[in-house]
């Protein structure tokens, strides 16, 4: 990737994934409403979707993700000084994840704040946490998506039961003599910000699925082409491609228009379903324990999500 003169480097250390252990099926989802498998793979492309107990919250599944991203970094707490957590599902938006988190994890004093741009949250994070090592601003990040979906649908509207679901992803982000996370391109769309939206606390989450569907196969392919000119990368030199587990059809439309002809796709969603800010890093480091790419190996990720909002940048794959 290209050298941003005059700057050091950041890079992916670890990953690590944490999913609910209660699978949701199509069929299970098919005996309380109006639905069926084939329709629902046939729209979206998921076959189940992993939905949190009761008593496992968003920030329970953030500790487990984080814990391991953390352990399988080698760093002690005590080294990371910095936590971030991408998330729009919080229960309650006072106090913030990250700083709960944190505590859990044994982390002590770090800074720690949210952010909230929903299925882009991870990326915009990931360049954050990138920028605040290169600028001197941190040394090791921490850096999670988690979210638990499933307290915000209503399980009687086909349109959201059938697609979103729980779980948390995190990576540990460190210095690195070379660049090891590429510059990010970000942006919105917000003339189209109720195509996605929670409208109050007593409401459950509504979205325009053709709206939705259109913005995502049309407007984002330049945006992924726009990230490796950025990175000084050829799609064609790409490992992975990391989009956000939208609906299989959005990712393979995305994934046929960029080059990446030689990169492995990922389809979490399949097994998985639509975790918003968790799914690009629940994906990747899934991707990476079944050793589907080596390490070393580029990976273009690609957020976006109700806002309307999207990022992504090229990464070092660890």
């Amino acid at each position: 990737m290209k050298v941003r003169q005059g700057a050091p480097g950041a890079k992916i250390l670890a990953l690590g994934h944490y999913q609910p252990s209660n699978v949701v099926t199509n069929d299970d989802l098919a005996a309380t409403m109006e639905t069926n498998d084939e329709w629902i793979q046939s729209r979206v492309g998921i076959k189940e979707r992993r939905v949190a107990l009761d008593s496992e919250s968003e920030i329970d599944l953030a500790v487990q993700a984080g814990g391991k991203a953390l352990a399988a970094s080698g760093l002690a707490a005590s080294d990371i000084d910095l936590v971030i957590v991408a998330t729009c599902t919080l229960e309650t938006q006072i106090p913030n994840a990250s700083a709960r988190v944190a505590v859990r994890l044994g982390i002590e004093s770090p800074g720690a704040f949210d952010v909230n741009t929903a299925c882009s949250g991870f990326c915009y994070a990931l360049a954050v946490a990138d920028n605040a090592i290169r600028t001197g601003s941190a040394t090791n990040v921490l850096v999670i998506g988690t979210e638990k979906l499933s307290q915000w649908i209503d399980w009687t509207d086909r349109s959201t039961a059938v697609i979103f679901a729980d779980g948390a992803g995190a990576a540990v982000v460190g210095p690195s003599q070379t660049p090891g996370i590429g510059p990010v391109v970000w942006g919105s769309a917000g003339d189209k910000a109720e195509a996605i939206m929670i409208k109050d606390r007593d409401s459950s989450l509504s979205q325009e699925g053709q709206t939705v569907f259109r913005w995502a196969t049309t407007a984002l392919h330049p945006v992924a082409k726009q990230v490796c000119e950025a990175a000084g990368v050829d799609p064609a030199d790409l490992a992975a491609f990391v989009p956000h587990q939208a609906n299989l059809r959005i990712i393979e439309a995305i994934a046929r228009k960029i080059g990446a002809e030689n990169a492995v796709v990922a389809k979490d969603i399949v097994l998985a379903g639509n975790t918003s800010a968790a799914s690009i890093p629940l994906a990747l480091s899934r991707m990476v324990e079944r050793g589907e790419v080596q390490s070393g190996g580029l990976a273009l990720l690609l957020g976006f999500g109700a806002g309307l909002t999207y990022a992504g940048q090229v990464v070092e794959i660890p």
